[in-house]
């Protein structure tokens, strides 16, 4: 035990394994699948996507309210984008629609 503490200070360092061979452990082999949608991953597949169709943008933010990025962490970034997208254009949107209604048209 001393001449492994006495390497570290060294800057040698030990690889410490689990015993497993694989390189699948719980959290290690999930980040080591490629993300859906072309390895853009749902958030911000669906960030792009909604400047064409806005309702990608609401389907982002229904699965970041329902926690889907708890599947896979990496999601939570596109997905929080994706909200405060749609969060930006329903606000847009409701003020052009009180503008024309208001404006006498």
């Amino acid at each position: 035990m001393n001449e492994s503490l006495e390497e570290n200070k060294k800057g040698k360092y030990i690889l410490i394994r689990d015993g497993e061979e694989e390189d699948t452990t719980e959290l290690g082999g999930l980040f080591y699948k490629p993300l859906p949608c072309f390895g853009f991953g749902i958030g911000w597949f669906s960030f792009l996507l909604g400047f064409v169709f806005p309702f990608a943008w609401y389907f982002a933010t229904f699965l970041y309210l329902s926690n889907y990025y708890r599947r896979d962490p990496r999601e939570r970034s596109g997905l929080a984008a994706s909200a405060i997208a749609a969060l930006i254009f329903t606000v847009a949107l409701v003020i052009t629609v009180l503008v024309l209604v208001f404006s006498g048209r």
